[in-house]
């Protein structure tokens, strides 16, 4: 994940750079149910309205929580499908929070009413995260009901009015991408915190929609628009959060933008965004399923590490015996084509994996993802040098 108001600080703000530790432990996305009451376009999980035999019980999600707590995993990330549906959601979260974990609520807000607001408020989520795809029939479309955004909207409103931080999430298409402007004027009329894009990433429903990518034309200038949106609200006063994920590639973008607009702070931001690495799949982001199988990430359901029913997490994750983990807790990864002689490897560490494997069957090739030409990465001298 990208954090750009964390680097527009930087602009403004120095702190020092220090060499890259790895986290204590991974931030762990946990799909604690597939059921969902919405069958979105882009869902990773191919989540739909039934249940989904074997799925944890809550004393086995309790034991894994232990062994991710004695394991320095920092934060929880309780997902789906749609959490809400699972019976036991509190029951879990107030488990989580008791533990100490930074916990998050990831929903697409439907489910968010009257009639549970005060158990969501009661837990104290440090973050819930609602899934908005454009305004009114645009997010109604990619979620495939109608009122879904009257509803969604109206969850989020619950949330804020009993204080909870609460950010959009939001995954770019060319289907979509004219929303994001209203988006971000959402965002601030509501008041909301943070925002976090996506890009589309071919896994799931992702991946049989892949053809409706954004262009990369249309990527840049949504870079562009989030980069000056979160400089605007620094400039203002305003802690907003603004953050990307699914495309390293951003933080180089960012880079460029930086020698456009301050080039006295680029080489200080340079190297901030070397501390910061990258991609982290299979390193600083872990993912568990339903059923309790182990990925590197939420866009790996192809690819079992192994399950927590049957060995702890804390064992799975430290096995370099895959070989794909293996290269993945490499650094630098060992990637090939544009990416081998990127002169930005430091900064992305590759970009995502899973779209170089989708497309090629190889994990370790050029990421198709990125948006950036031979110049701007390095492979070519510029007509203008």
């Amino acid at each position: 994940m990208f954090r750009i108001a964390q680097f527009i600080s930087e602009i403004f703000e120095s702190t020092p750079v220090l060499p890259r530790r790895p986290a204590p432990g991974p931030v762990v996305i946990w799909n604690l149910v597939r059921r969902c009451n919405l069958t979105c376009k882009h869902c990773y999980s191919i989540s739909a309205d039934k249940d989904f035999p074997g799925e944890l019980s809550t004393d086995e999600v309790f034991a894994v929580m232990d062994d991710l707590r004695a394991f320095r995993v920092p934060a929880l990330i309780l997902s789906g499908g749609e959490p809400l549906l699972r019976p036991d959601i509190f029951d879990i979260s107030r488990r989580a929070k008791s533990l100490g974990f930074h916990v998050s609520l990831s929903s697409n807000g439907t489910l968010i009413d009257a009639a549970n607001i005060d158990a969501i408020a009661a837990v104290g989520y440090d973050y819930v995260g609602v899934s908005l795809d454009g305004l009114g029939a645009t997010h109604d479309r990619f979620r495939r009901k109608e009122g879904a955004f009257d509803a969604s909207l109206a969850g989020i409103r619950l949330c804020l009015a009993r204080g909870l931080k609460v950010g959009l999430r939001y995954t770019m298409t060319e289907d979509n991408a004219h929303d994001l402007p209203g988006l971000l004027a959402l965002m601030d009329e509501e008041g909301i915190d943070k925002f976090y894009f996506s890009h589309l990433n071919y896994a799931g429903r992702g991946n049989k929609n892949r053809k409706d990518d954004a262009r990369h034309r249309t990527t840049r200038e949504a870079m562009d628009l989030l980069f000056e949106t979160a400089l605007e609200c620094h400039q203002r006063g305003l802690r907003r959060e603004f953050n990307t994920g699914n495309n390293d590639a951003d933080g180089v973008y960012f880079l460029h933008w930086v020698e456009r607009r301050f080039p006295h702070r680029a080489e200080h931001i340079r190297a901030k965004l070397a501390q910061w690495g990258g991609n982290a799949s299979g390193v600083n982001v872990a993912n568990i399923d339903n059923l309790g199988n182990v990925h590197p990430d939420t866009m790996w359901w192809h690819h079992n590490l192994g399950n927590v029913k049957t060995r702890p997490f804390s064992a799975i994750w430290q096995d370099i015996s895959d070989p794909v983990m293996a290269g993945l807790k490499r650094h630098p990864r060992p990637v090939g084509g544009r990416c081998a002689d990127c002169g930005y490897l430091d900064i992305c560490n590759g970009n995502t994996r899973v779209r170089a494997l989708k497309l090629t069957n190889d994990p370790w090739s050029e990421d198709p993802g990125c948006y950036l030409d031979d110049v701007e990465i390095g492979l070519v001298a510029s007509a203008t040098a």
